[in-house]
């Protein structure tokens, strides 16, 4: 009988201000870097959210600070948490993948979604269609990148993009993995079946969970594939602390929501990782929220993380 797969681990650090953190504007690049110096030998991979604006305004650019982090950090693989489809015209975008994966010598995981912030559309002039037609956009977008990085050149015309002779050169080697985020059960998970290497899901209860992959299931089964071949990724933001009830008053509020989040000492998030891990799942991204300080990771890193080695 072989042995289970290893579980991954993945690090989300901030590029803003999101509820969970002390972020200050002013020392900020500092402040980043010293929870990378943690981190980056530790998991498999960091990782950047895609946002452009939030209620406390302070937010870097994703993909500006993921190769401020793939020069200064080559070990790690390099993720997105995930590209709204919107942002980025998708041609455009399937070069700046291949120039990153070229200069982080195949170190990129493409994770991609149909976007979903309406007031950050709304703010920037972005056309905010429904779910149905974000998700048909970002099934056509996902056809014509991947055209641009195995054609040469690349000829492709679907219902809201298209390209003529043209080359994306060099083109991505490896072609990075695609990682879709999201779990609308109608659409959504259907074209994660139809496309995805990794499948990310949304912060959800463990029994919600259980319940989407058993919708991913279906689909897979649907459009003929194997559901074992898509990797499942899971993200939990977490108040850890050496004390239980230190970290539960840290997270105050946060453990009030439809989908709370972690609060609780080492031995309680090595247990809830099991469960993720029972459940099917193939990688934990972690949003921690000590940041800047570092004493949480240091506790993950020393008390969690070697259990799953």
């Amino acid at each position: 009988m072989s042995a289970s797969p290893k579980l991954l681990f993945g690090y989300n650090p901030p590029a803003a201000q999101r509820g969970l953190e002390t972020v200050n504007p002013r020392t900020f690049t500092t402040d980043l870097q010293g929870v990378l110096d943690v981190m980056a030998p530790n998991v498999n991979s960091i990782w950047l959210g895609d946002h452009l604006m939030n209620a406390e305004r302070f937010r870097l650019e994703a993909w500006t600070v993921l190769t401020w982090i793939a020069a200064r950090y080559p070990t790690p693989m390099l993720g997105t948490f995930v590209l709204a489809q919107s942002f980025r015209y998708p041609p455009l975008l399937a070069k700046m993948v291949a120039t990153l994966q070229f200069l982080s010598e195949g170190r990129y995981i493409f994770g991609y979604g149909a976007g979903w912030d309406k007031p950050e559309y709304d703010a920037y002039g972005y056309p905010y269609p429904s779910a149905r037609k974000r998700i048909e956009e970002l099934d056509d977008a996902i056809r014509v990148i991947k055209a641009l990085w195995t054609q040469s050149p690349a000829t492709y015309k679907g219902t809201h993009y298209e390209v003529a002779d043209a080359y994306c050169e060099p083109r991505p080697d490896p072609i990075p993995p695609l990682m879709l985020g999201g779990d609308g059960e109608k659409y959504m998970l259907r074209v994660v079946a139809e496309h995805a290497d990794w499948w990310l899901s949304l912060f959800r209860r463990p029994e919600i969970l259980e319940h989407k992959l058993s919708v991913l299931a279906q689909h897979c089964k649907d459009v003929g594939r194997d559901m074992s071949e898509i990797k499942k990724c899971v993200p939990i933001r977490v108040f850890l602390d050496r004390d239980r009830a230190a970290a539960k008053n840290r997270a105050g509020k946060n453990l009030d929501k439809e989908h709370p989040d972690f609060a609780g000492d080492p031995a309680e998030l090595r247990d809830y990782i099991a469960q993720l891990k029972a459940a099917g799942f193939d990688k934990v991204l972690f949003l921690m929220a000590g940041f800047p300080d570092t004493a949480d990771l240091k506790l993950l890193v020393d008390e969690v993380l070697p259990h799953f080695a």
